[in-house]
C-alpha cells in the first residue's frame, strides 16, 4: 500500500498540499496556505500530465506558490483577516459613517453619538444639537465631523 502511494506523484502532491493547509491552521500569517495551493495545482498538473518529471513538478510548485503568495496574500488577508491593531482598518469603522450631534459645537468642539456611544468631536463648520453629521476623520479618541447636506 505504501508503495502504491509513493509511486503516485499526484497523490503525494495532494497530501503535501493538505499538510500545508493543515499547518496554516497552526501558523499565523496566511503564508503556508499558498504553498498548499501550489502543491494542489502541481497535483492537478501531474494528474492530467503524468509524464511531467520531478524537476518540472518542483518548478510548477514553486512558481505557483510564490506568484500566488506575492499577488494574492495582501488582498486575501485584508478580506478575511482584518487586523484590529492596524490603524487603517480601525479608521474604516468610522470614516464616512453617520453620527448625531449631541451638543452644539462651540469653537468647533462638541459631542456626537456614534453607534449609541458619545464621542468627542470637532468640526470646521457650525454644528447644532440634533443635526446629522458625517465622520470624515479621527484623531485619537476624537472624531472629525462635517454636517450632512
Amino acid at each position: 500500500m505504501l508503495n502504491d502511494i509513493l509511486s503516485n506523484p499526484a497523490l503525494i502532491w495532494f497530501l503535501v498540499g493538505l499538510a500545508f493547509l493543515l499547518l496554516e491552521l497552526v501558523l499565523p500569517g496566511l503564508i503556508v496556505f499558498f504553498f498548499g495551493a501550489g502543491a494542489w495545482v502541481t497535483s492537478l498538473v501531474v494528474l492530467i500530465f503524468p509524464e511531467v518529471g520531478v524537476n518540472p513538478q518542483l518548478a510548477i510548485f514553486l512558481f505557483i506558490s510564490i506568484v500566488s503568495l506575492v499577488f494574492l496574500r495582501k488582498n486575501l488577508k485584508n478580506r478575511f483577516f482584518k487586523d484590529e491593531h492596524n490603524p487603517a482598518s480601525l479608521e474604516d469603522e468610522f470614516i464616512g459613517k453617520p453620527a448625531l450631534a449631541d451638543t452644539n459645537f462651540k469653537n468647533g468642539k462638541g459631542k456626537v453619538i456614534f453607534k449609541g456611544a458619545p464621542w468627542g468631536a470637532s468640526s470646521d463648520e457650525p454644528v447644532i444639537k440634533g443635526q446629522d453629521v458625517e465622520i470624515i476623520g479621527k484623531e485619537s479618541i476624537n472624531l472629525i465631523v462635517k454636517p450632512k447636506k
